[in-house]
């Protein structure tokens, strides 16, 4: 046989099976055009929606490889993965530049500023003119299907209260520095334009998500707040907490408000791909009464321990890097809390996939049936020998118009 006939019989044999048998005659030249065109088509596809740079972080290959994002900002609401999926923010909505760094009334918010725009009663893509970094006077706080997006400039939120997502859905945060927060309260707050009210004193969070649902935290950095990090209370759900660069803080995440406060028993919270780093001391999470996936997380360093929970929250813990502390006693993973042992043995907490590291071990506890874990499933693990890959961009980004982020 010539290598003229093999080369035909190879592409021929690359055709679906109903043209072979449509056209079983079919001249040589037509069928290498079918395949550079089924070809053409492949990559036509692998190219749509710029689906990989490589990194497999699903979040990061869904946009960052475009040259053209800042163009395209809007399209990052498309992105979103576990349980805060359908946050959209303010996809749907228009652009607004923050150009006003100062200058915070917590009552009359002047146009420009971050405080402005976050109150809004229509959806808003809110970015930033500059460099910059905003101290508050009073909570941030937010409305409904707002997103904050600090992509192409160095935005920090800092060295005063901070942002505030209480009884509002579709919020997402990307791309802020957020530290030093300080407690706000005892003063009236604007949180629509219609509306200003006496705010109690606040806990001083980084983000703290009070009865609010539909909610995406990626790609920030935070440390170093006077009480959480991230904290979600109050019956809040559909949260997702990713790509985040967390450091020098003690009480890193609370999610769930008591013991008591059976409210919270539906929540869902997903915690994926971020980077739990140095100067922490616990609470990455604390959980209380709900589900929550804890997936492709690269733990480098804790005090005292890294997940724990009381009040019987289901966890499941899959594709994480743990890497323990030298102090011997401080090796365990996991910390059950406020119940004897034969108490928290029925609680469900797993771990599947994990990388133990330095002596790390997770104390599993409950039945461990599959089926046990679906409501604290969101997406698919990868490997934990990738975490190093899939987390190398936790935090803030750098990005800078016209190149990929």
């Amino acid at each position: 046989m010539t290598t003229t006939s093999l080369l035909f019989l190879f592409l021929f044999s690359l055709l679906s099976p109903s043209l072979i048998s449509s056209s079983p005659l079919q001249d040589p030249e037509l069928v290498a055009q079918q395949v550079h065109r089924q070809i053409n088509a492949s990559v036509a596809r692998r190219n749509l929606g710029y689906l990989s740079c490589g990194t497999g972080n699903p979040i990061d290959d869904c946009w960052r490889c475009d040259p053209n994002w800042e163009k395209n900002r809007q399209r990052l609401a498309d992105c979103a993965i576990g349980f805060g999926k359908n946050a959209i923010g303010g996809r749907d909505g228009k652009i607004y530049v923050v150009t006003d760094s100062g200058n915070d009334d917590p009552v009359n918010p002047k146009p420009g500023t971050l405080r402005y725009a976050v109150i809004r009663d229509e959806p808003l893509w809110i970015i930033f003119a500059r460099d910059m970094v905003i101290q508050l006077k009073e909570e941030l706080i937010m409305n409904s299907f707002k997103t904050i997006d600090g992509r192409g400039a160095s935005v920090h939120i800092a060295n005063g209260p901070c942002i505030t997502i209480q009884y509002v859905t579709n919020v997402i945060i990307h791309g802020i520095h957020i530290h030093d927060c300080k407690q706000g309260g005892n003063a009236m707050v604007r949180d629509s334009p219609r509306h200003f009210g006496w705010r109690t004193l606040s806990d001083g969070d980084g983000v703290s998500i009070f009865g609010g649902s539909h909610v995406w935290v990626d790609h920030c950095s935070l440390s170093n707040c006077r009480d959480g990090l991230i904290d979600a209370i109050h019956g809040s759900n559909a949260i997702t907490i990713s790509n985040n660069y967390m450091t020098h803080h003690d009480k890193v995440m609370l999610l769930g408000h008591s013991d008591t406060y059976t409210q919270d028993k539906n929540m869902q919270v997903t915690i994926a791909f971020n980077h739990f780093g140095e100067g922490l001391v616990q609470r990455m999470p604390r959980c209380r009464h709900g589900y929550f996936h804890v997936v492709n997380n690269d733990y480098t360093h804790w005090e005292m321990y890294a997940i724990g929970g009381s009040a019987n929250p289901t966890i499941n813990s899959q594709g994480n890097r743990f890497v323990a502390p030298n102090d011997r006693f401080s090796k365990e993973v996991t910390k059950h809390e406020d119940a004897p042992a034969n108490e928290w043995k029925g609680w469900n907490w797993r771990s599947e996939g994990d990388l133990m590291v330095n002596g790390a071990f997770f104390t599993q506890s409950g039945a461990g049936a599959s089926s046990s874990y679906a409501r604290a499933s969101s997406l698919s693990a990868r490997p934990s020998t990738l975490v190093g890959t899939i987390t190398t961009g936790a935090g803030a980004l750098a990005c800078r118009k016209g190149s990929r982020c």
